[in-house]
């Protein structure tokens, strides 16, 4: 029998699970948080609820919202659960599952009238945001700021009123300038380099578009901390809602499933306050770029290594896809040849035991982590997390045969079919146009990188172009195992 979760049911769901030993009721909110969605209630929410635990920092609940039609779903999830969350965390060797409490309300989504009102609280002291790596208007090729955006034009024009979250948290800050409220910190949780100063060139840039005095305050004024976080969190499904009832006898609407592994590494820049984190484990350095460097090109980078291939081999899980010599040899000596040696150091460090951790981390076959889901998004995922690595070796002088077939292989699976031929369902916001060049280049290889919003320079070197242009011919003329096995012997 299972026990649907609620706060009323926590003592009875408290013989299975972890529950919080803290009184909800009795918590403030400190955090406003945008995006909440799995990755969040797997990582920062989990942080906070174990300081909470510990019984401090009870003054720093969260309350979420979202900017999108979709995040309406988990509102009404959460809600009907006193917006709790249940975390199971899975390893090989056995699960442990938790209900965490540290959101205490969740702004409906669109609500901005709602949002603004809560963001000119001067209790809300940071404003943290999880809205992925495609979310911040960053131009592929430059890595900068898009200020013509429709959606932040929109703001711009419409600032008493906005739809994105950049758009909000700048009226938020505009609201507490003109009544004297200190400002908020604004913390991205997201996975990009240098998240804070991405985050600061979206919310300032927008303000130079109707006040630059505005946006000159907002540099002079508001904290903008990096941070790498990280912790692999797959999709929730009706797989994952069937082993919490079966394993646990919890029904949650939304669980998270998550490895017990969980990284957050965050530059001190809170001039308003912050929790205690450093108690539960966050690590807080003067720099976080050494950090997030290797967090993004060694298990981003690897990420994105194996999961077109094992696409293309018709591999459903990520622990399958580390289970096949081939896709597992191949992150090897991509990443030990190509990807580590352009990593500048990183302190108490050593690269190749993170690889290592890397790997045993993607080959944890409780984790259920889809190749799909490693695959997604492609067009704003391989600037961030490969093209570095070739723009690094290039400069270099230092040889691109393995960075090379990952493009070809990302440009092989975006045409829409496996090896197989079965259907690769859309799986990019631009996959209509990646299925359109992805076709094209089947017979001109280099039609591919004429997308110079993702390949920028690097897809105007001849030596990538060569490289990029061999791989994906002979992914055409032989397929991907017989080129893997190539690439492994030295033959490609």
């Amino acid at each position: 029998m299972t026990t649907r979760l609620a706060a009323a049911a926590l003592p009875q769901i408290a013989s299975r699970a972890s529950v919080p030993n803290y009184r909800r009721d009795a918590l403030s909110p400190g955090i406003f948080h945008f995006g909440v969605g799995n990755f969040h209630r797997a990582h920062q929410a989990v942080y906070l609820d174990a300081l909470f635990n510990l019984g401090e920092g009870h003054d720093w609940a969260i309350v979420g919202s979202g900017v999108r039609a979709a995040d309406e779903a988990m509102r009404e999830k959460l809600k009907a659960q006193d917006w709790l969350t249940t975390v199971v965390e899975q390893e090989a060797d056995g699960s442990s599952a938790r209900v965490t409490g540290a959101m205490i309300d969740y702004i409906r989504p669109g609500d901005a009238a709602a949002i603004l009102d809560k963001l000119a609280d001067p209790a809300i002291r940071i404003v943290s945001l999880t809205i992925t790596e495609g979310g911040y208007f960053i131009d592929a090729a430059t890595q900068q700021f898009n200020p013509a955006d429709p959606e932040i034009a929109y703001d711009a024009a419409h600032i008493e009123a906005p739809k994105t979250a950049f758009g909000l948290i700048l009226a938020g800050l505009m609201r507490r300038r003109a009544a004297g409220i200190e400002p908020f910190t604004v913390m991205s949780c997201d996975n990009i380099p240098h998240n804070g100063r991405v985050t600061r060139d979206a919310v300032a840039g927008l303000a130079r578009l109707f006040d630059p005095d505005l946006a000159r305050w907002v540099e002079d004024n508001v904290a903008f901390p990096n941070g790498m976080v990280d912790r692999i969190t797959p999709a929730t499904g009706e797989r994952e809602r069937k082993i919490l009832a079966d394993d646990f006898g919890i029904e949650d609407g939304w669980p998270v499933f998550c490895e017990t592994f969980k990284q957050w590494v965050l530059e001190d820049n809170f001039p308003a306050g912050r929790p205690a984190l450093e108690k539960v484990g966050v690590q807080f350095v003067p720099d976080v770029s050494p950090y997030e460097l290797m967090k993004i090109r060694i298990l981003n980078g690897g990420h994105a290594t194996i999961a077109y291939p094992a696409g293309l081999m018709d591999i459903h899980f990520v622990h399958e896809a580390m289970e096949e010599p081939l896709v597992r040899d191949f992150l090897t000596k991509v990443e030990q040849e190509e990807i580590i040696p352009v990593v500048p150091p990183v302190p108490d460090t050593d690269l190749d035991s993170y690889h290592a951790l890397c790997q045993r981390r993607f080959s944890n076959p409780k984790i259920g982590d889809t190749v799909r889901r490693l695959a997604l998004d492609g067009s704003n995922r391989q600037p961030k997390f490969i093209l570095p690595s070739v723009a690094d070796r290039l400069k270099a002088g230092a040889p691109i045969t393995g960075l090379a077939l990952v493009g070809a292989l990302w440009c092989r699976y975006c045409y829409g079919t496996t090896d197989s031929g079965a259907v690769i369902e859309p799986n990019d916001p631009s996959w209509d146009r990646l299925t359109h060049e992805a076709k094209r280049a089947r017979e001109n290889p280099a039609a591919w990188l004429e997308m110079a919003d993702i390949h920028g320079d690097v897809g105007r070197d001849s030596r990538y172009v060569e490289a990029f242009s061999h791989a994906l011919k002979t992914l055409w003329q032989v397929g991907t195992r017989e080129t893997l096995e190539r690439y492994l012997a030295g033959r490609l």
